[in-house]
């Protein structure tokens, strides 16, 4: 939202240079310059704002690709359709502040590996994508139980689809995982991202019963040092573990 609203800022500054060019006599600023000027303000008010890098690239370059764009005269509906689509697959990202990224097998065999192998277990997969880490372990372990939840709907629906036409017994629940009652489970797996770390840590402590696992791909949490650090093979991200 601070980016959209500075991009917004920019576009406003942009326009009142536009208005002094011209009462000072010159000839209106062409698309073009236009483009890359709000894209420069907009750039350094993410800068001033002191932003991710990579929103002061984004917003450097919007006003550009959008000139860019619509001097191909593309049909309206074609927007509609890639905004819908991009909404079921983030969702909720503004609020969650967790994008759709995929761990990858090198993260399954990681995670696998610090199963218990002596019995079975209740394993949740918190932002569970388009399921591959809970499709994979349930192949591994069929005497356990696997979840993933997703708030999304297209990844969630995907995973559903997968497992069916699969005929795997995990199970996909599509909702947000604040809600559910970690007490539940003997291991619980995270893919989140930085601004997500925390707020999991105190819930797992607070409902994790003592000998249940907390995982996390490639994300630590603050100021709690992980029992155990496996980095996977073929590379990647570390995997951390907390044994409540």
């Amino acid at each position: 939202m601070q980016a959209l609203l500075l991009f917004l800022l920019a576009l406003v500054g942009a326009n009142l240079t536009d208005v002094l060019v011209q009462r000072a006599g010159f000839p209106p600023i062409s698309p073009l310059p236009m483009s890359l000027l709000h894209g420069l303000l907009g750039a350094l008010l993410a800068r001033w704002r002191r932003l991710a890098v990579w929103w002061w690239v984004i917003l450097g370059l919007f006003p550009l690709a959008a000139l860019l764009v619509g001097r191909l005269q593309l049909p309206p509906w074609l927007f509609l359709a890639v905004f819908l689509f991009m909404l079921v697959l983030f969702w909720s990202t503004f609020r969650s502040q967790v994008p759709f990224y995929p761990s990858g097998q090198p993260a399954w065999d990681a995670v696998a590996g610090l199963l218990p192998p002596d019995r079975p277990i209740r394993f949740m997969d918190i932002g569970s994508g388009l399921g591959g880490a809970v499709l994979d372990l349930a192949r591994r372990r069929p005497e356990s139980q696997f979840t993933g939840i997703e708030i999304a709907p297209l990844p969630w629906l995907v995973s559903r689809l997968r497992a069916a036409l699969a005929g795997n017994s995990c199970r996909f629940v599509r909702g947000d995982y604040l809600l559910l009652d970690f007490a539940d489970y003997d291991v619980v797996f995270a893919y989140l991202s930085p601004a997500a770390m925390l707020a999991l840590w105190h819930k797992a402590r607070a409902e994790m019963r003592p000998g249940t696992l907390l995982l996390s791909y490639e994300f630590h949490i603050p100021g709690a040092a992980p029992d155990v650090v496996i980095q996977p093979e073929g590379g990647g991200p570390l995997l951390h573990g907390w044994r409540m």
